[in-house]
């Protein structure tokens, strides 16, 4: 590979942006970061969105600030890519402005849009059979959530009329933004798999006559799809002058975040796994052919890389679960801070530390947390149930418990399910016995140590786990540049910096937990659907 070629990427999460400058060169070297957030508004009855304007407001003021923090002439960058939150739905006109907020891929309003689409009188698995076999013979999975976004988009059809009858695209957020970056009405593969209209057998052809003809969707609403490191347009003057950047400058297609995180891990080879714990969380292995579990909810998801699919299972609510105790069990008069002052306020920094000084505490709690477990279906959940009226609960909590005890049970939780994705996906794959970890989770030695003593796995890291997803985009740069022959390269460029070993010690333990802890769904389904349906 050449050297000295600066890049920036845009990690857009699902509560902030992170944009990185890179240096692409033997390695992917991080020059500078900024990080800004935006709001995720949820309603009562499922609803859960967001505003683009907060998206592009945070992408501009991110993009100069590391401009300023590296001194760099915004000639120098030779492209621009991104790693986004997938399964959103932001429905444009032909200018490509928002006719509505967008909906976030958390967003479970379309439920009675679910019942209908997928309900008949033959049914396997509980969907309709000729529609769940359609489905499968054309994109290898089926919509089988009221998540997915083709129900989103029949939710506004139903809902609100006047919007859908002026509706030009239907874009996801990458794809939103690089129509806001270029005037080009794109999407990459994986943007597209992620719709489930698109037809795997069909490359860059890919939309599904027949799946859109069975939802109902008007496939003139679909823009043309594009490869991950396709170059989608240039960037355009006004644009230009709102980041700071030169116009005329490259976009690339990037892709989700469920695509590149994982070429930021460096698990890129057939068999690899590698496990993601951010806002959300996620057990992801790539595999050379479509594969679905129906009953567990796991697809094998179209990816960046040609010929290959992510076999994967996620979890909606994760490094979520986190945040949650930050701010409802820490930061209140327990002294578990590390000052008074005000960490409320999501920045890295601060919430970094606060993080690092919750592990620490928690690592002196024995493992199994005194027998307390958590569930963490904060916003119901996906795989290997699905369920929106699911809830977290501490379960078995006694005089002795304290809140110690509750926060390790927390991460416990979390990584039990993720050993459960692990375990469902062997009865289709073969996982691999060596976990590439990543996100912000994966920051904690602590958490590292718990995940390979849950699931009985190694696990290894990568330098700044929580920068993956930009890694992975800047990959793609590097290929659509023709830096990089191909997105394999990312194994050589992301090198493991950590390794942790299960203890053996604490099998019985954790083994005896998870069984209660996979027991726990099945008995309180129907009190969770009284209480929230």
């Amino acid at each position: 590979m050449k050297k000295d070629v600066l890049v920036i990427t845009y990690d857009i999460g699902t509560t902030g942006v992170k944009t990185c400058l890179f240096d692409i060169g033997t390695t992917v070297k991080l020059v500078a970061s900024a990080m800004e957030g935006y709001g995720l508004y949820l309603f009562p009855d499922g609803g859960a969105e967001q505003k683009p304007e907060e998206w592009w407001s945070a992408i501009c003021l991110t993009t100069r600030k590391i401009l300023e923090q590296a001194d760099v002439d915004p000639a120098e960058i030779s492209g621009i890519s991104f790693c986004s939150q997938m399964q959103g739905l932001v429905l444009t006109d032909k200018n490509g402005e928002p006719l509505r907020d967008a909906m976030s891929y958390m967003d479970q309003r379309a439920r009675e849009e679910l019942k209908k689409g997928m309900g008949g009188p033959v049914k396997i698995a509980g969907m309709n059979a000729y529609k769940l076999i359609r489905s499968l013979i054309a994109t290898g999975a089926v919509a089988a959530s009221v998540k997915d976004p083709v129900w989103k988009y029949k939710w506004v059809e139903n809902n609100e009329p006047e919007v859908f009858k002026k509706v030009y695209k239907w874009l996801d957020v990458k794809d939103y933004i690089i129509c806001k970056m270029t005037g080009e009405f794109v999407a990459t593969r994986d943007s597209a798999f992620a719709t489930l209209l698109y037809d795997i057998r069909k490359g860059r052809e890919g939309w599904s006559d027949t799946v859109c003809k069975l939802h109902g969707v008007n496939m003139e609403h679909l823009p043309e799809i594009i490869d991950s490191t396709d170059k989608a347009g240039v960037l355009l003057p006004e644009a230009a002058e709102e980041l700071g950047l030169k116009p005329g400058t490259a976009v690339f297609g990037g892709g989700g975040d469920a695509s590149l995180i994982g070429v930021g891990a460096g698990s890129v080879h057939l068999g690899d796994t590698h496990v993601y714990s951010g806002t959300s969380g996620w057990v992801s292995t790539v595999v050379d052919k479509s594969v679905v579990d129906t009953t567990a909810m796991i697809a094998a998801i179209v990816g960046a890389q040609k010929g290959k699919f992510n076999y994967f299972a996620e979890l909606e609510t994760a490094g979520k679960c986190l945040e949650w105790v930050k701010d409802h069990l820490a930061l209140d008069e327990i002294e578990i801070y590390i000052e008074k002052m005000d960490v409320t306020a999501s920045k890295e920094t601060v919430y970094t530390s606060l993080y690092d000084y919750m592990t620490e505490v928690v690592d002196k709690i024995p493992p199994g947390s005194g027998g307390v477990l958590f569930t963490p279906w904060l916003h119901g959940n996906r795989c290997p149930f699905e369920d929106p009226n699911a809830r977290g609960m501490f379960f078995n909590i006694s005089l002795e418990t304290g809140k110690t005890e509750l926060i390790r049970s927390v991460l416990e939780g979390v990584c039990f399910h993720l050993r459960w994705f692990l375990e469902t996906q062997d009865k289709k794959i073969q996982t691999s016995s060596v976990l590439r970890f990543v996100g912000g989770g994966a920051l904690s030695p602590v958490t590292c140590q718990i995940l390979a003593d849950c699931t009985g796995r190694t696990v290894e890291t990568v330098d700044s786990p929580q920068n993956a997803g930009a890694v992975g985009a800047a990959v793609v740069v590097a290929v659509g540049l023709g830096l990089a022959e191909s997105i394999c390269e990312a194994g050589k460029l992301v090198p493991v910096v950590r390794t942790f070993e299960p203890n053996p010690e604490y099998k019985e333990v954790y083994d005896k937990n998870y069984a209660v802890f996979k027991n726990l769904y099945r008995n309180n389904k129907k009190s969770f659907a009284a209480l929230n349906s």
